[in-house]
């Protein structure tokens, strides 16, 4: 693909201080430090580091709208990125479980989205990258995940335990059960029985963990954890070399983290919705607090932006604090020092907002046009 030379004037630019008058210049996917091309007028429009979005799992509907709608993985990716561009995403990380929830989220159907990733990615505009959601009590995959992890690509590891321990610890059916069962093809009861298996083995859990994560650091696999509740939680993850804290359900597992450095991811929906859906520690609470380094989509892409700019104008922070939120923190924690601002040497990764209404104008990644819509158009054609 040919990229585009361009000169963006007349614009307000997302600096370390914040958005001031300022040019930008464009050339070969990067952004450099002198006039290169044909001048675009941006004034009106605010030039905004592209969103990095560390972790979101809404693509899940473009690949499988229905039960067995979607037979092309590739198209289901085309069409998330759509969105991710509408949405001023110009870096995704797609987060797909190997959960025993089955269906959608079971190990054969993660095989087929990790392989589309690995195959259709290089042919979009959007920097797709693959994340692996990893139920803990999944013990038979253990020995050989390492494997597949390096079979599919996946370079960050995030674990979860999702099982409902209190009702099994009861012998009793959790709510919403015999749905789950039938949405992933399986008889209530065997689903039922699975579940209290896995549970019933919990004690072997950790010291399986403990092997599984020293392999994966080996292999220089990025981990996470997921829902941590308590700052013990923190620490055993902490031991075995996983140093991310995804959605900390509390304020203390969050300052736990904090204090030892480690990075702490929230949920954008979060922000926009006032409070966790599960009646979490609230994310507005925790980035307040300065606990928080980066927030993700997690379902919903729209999201990040709209939770930066509410930050921003609610005065939890300036307006280049609550933007890196969703641009140079989340790439400082992935490693991807090529894309956090809009100094030159950087990739040209930008979204482009209308000053007045803050919708996306047009996102860029590498210098390539994802999305382009309205006014800003015209002045590009």
């Amino acid at each position: 693909m040919s990229l585009v030379s361009l000169d963006l004037t007349g614009g307000q630019v997302l600096g370390p201080e914040g958005l001031r008058a300022a040019d930008v210049y464009l050339s070969d996917g990067r952004i450099v430090d002198a006039s290169v091309g044909r001048k675009i007028d941006l004034s009106g429009f605010l030039v905004l580091p592209g969103i990095v979005d560390i972790h979101g799992d809404g693509f899940e509907r473009h690949l499988a709208p229905r039960r067995g709608a979607m037979k092309q993985m590739a198209e289901g990716l085309i069409a998330a990125e759509a969105e991710f561009a509408a949405n001023g995403i110009t870096t995704a990380v797609l987060a797909q479980f190997v959960s025993w929830e089955g269906g959608l989220r079971g190990p054969e159907f993660a095989a087929s989205v990790f392989d589309a990733i690995r195959q259709t990615a290089p042919t979009l505009v959007t920097d797709l990258k693959a994340q692996l959601r990893f139920e803990t009590h999944l013990l038979d995959l253990h020995a050989q995940l390492p494997q597949q992890i390096a079979d599919w690509g996946v370079d960050y590891v995030v674990f979860n335990d999702h099982l409902p321990h209190d009702r099994l610890s009861q012998g009793r059916q959790p709510p919403r059960m015999v749905g789950q069962a039938l949405k992933a093809g399986r008889n209530p009861d065997q689903h039922f029985a699975m579940m209290l298996d896995l549970h019933a083995r919990s004690a072997e859990v950790p010291p399986a963990l403990d092997r599984l994560c020293a392999e994966l650091r080996a292999m220089g696999v990025r981990m996470g954890s997921h829902d941590e509740s308590r700052p013990i939680d923190r620490e055993v993850w902490r031991a075995r070399g996983v140093d991310i804290s995804e959605f900390p359900e509390t304020i203390e597992a969050a300052e736990a983290a904090r204090y030892n450095g480690e990075a702490v991811i929230l949920g954008a929906p979060n922000v926009v919705r006032g409070g966790s859906h599960k009646g979490n520690a609230s994310a507005v609470e925790l980035i307040s607090m300065g606990l928080c380094d980066a927030l993700a989509s997690d379902y919903h892409y729209p999201s990040p932006r709209r939770a930066a700019l509410m930050l921003a104008k609610s005065g939890i922070g300036d307006f280049a604090s609550c933007w890196r939120l969703i641009s140079q923190g989340p790439a400082d924690i992935l490693g991807l020092s090529d894309r956090r601002d809009l100094s030159p040497g950087k990739r040209a990764d930008i979204v482009i907002l209308e000053e007045k209404s803050y919708r996306v104008a047009a996102t860029l990644a590498a210098g390539q046009f994802s999305y382009m819509s309205g006014e800003i158009a015209n002045r590009f054609m």
